[in-house]
């Protein structure tokens, strides 16, 4: 699933709001003690400005690890690391072709099961967008479109300090060393990239190439 910080919840942030957005997923993760895929990764963002600083951006999904990242692991051949995923016999595994056809591992256990739950409810359920096990995959130009859902809740502070309250909590938190704010990597990164440009990968600008000749 692509990050939930882009538009939608820049929207809200840029007129004062602050915004919850959630979004289910194609099907990758087995409610808990279960091994049929029937949730996605369905991801949880939050958002909310914070006064003289870069707004704070919460954006996470429920599963232990995007499956993007299991997929870049095949393709480079390499295992993954024990507890990200777990195979067709509801096994741990650390072979990625076997996770990919498994399931993937709800983050916090239960927990994470629970409130991937949750956000089927609200992004599908609510909206009569597909569940997670009725989409097609993100991955594969097959088929019909996902058709899955998102829901956005815009709340307005309304006339008090909301934004100032932020930023002395932030300040508060990173005033510990080895603490940061969630989402200020991606913030750099994203403000380096714009200033600097990208660097893209050999490789991966040759499976471009080849996916423009196709």
């Amino acid at each position: 699933m692509p990050a939930l910080q882009g538009l939608p919840l820049n929207v809200w942030l840029n007129a004062g709001l602050m915004a919850i957005m959630v979004a289910n997923a194609p099907a990758s993760m087995a409610p808990w003690g279960g091994r049929r895929r029937i949730f996605g990764t369905n991801p949880i963002a939050f958002a909310a400005p914070v006064a003289g600083e870069d707004p704070l951006v919460i954006d996470l999904a429920l599963s232990t690890v995007a499956a993007g990242k299991i997929v870049a692991a095949q393709q480079r051949g390499e295992r993954i690391p024990e507890g990200w995923a777990f195979d067709l016999e509801g096994n741990p595994t650390t072979d990625p072709a076997a996770a990919l056809k498994g399931v993937l591992s709800p983050s916090g256990g239960a927990k994470g099961a629970a409130l991937a739950l949750m956000v089927e409810v609200m992004a599908a359920g609510l909206t009569g967008a597909n569940f997670s096990y009725e989409a097609s995959s993100f991955f594969e130009a097959e088929g019909a479109p996902p058709a899955v859902g998102q829901v956005i809740i815009a709340i307005d502070p309304g006339a008090g300090n909301a934004a100032d309250r932020v930023a002395e909590l932030a300040r508060e938190m990173t005033s510990e060393e080895g603490v940061r704010l969630p989402g200020r990597r991606g913030q750099t990164s994203r403000r380096r990239a714009l200033e600097d440009g990208l660097s893209v990968d050999n490789e991966l600008m040759k499976e471009i190439e080849a996916l423009k000749r196709a």
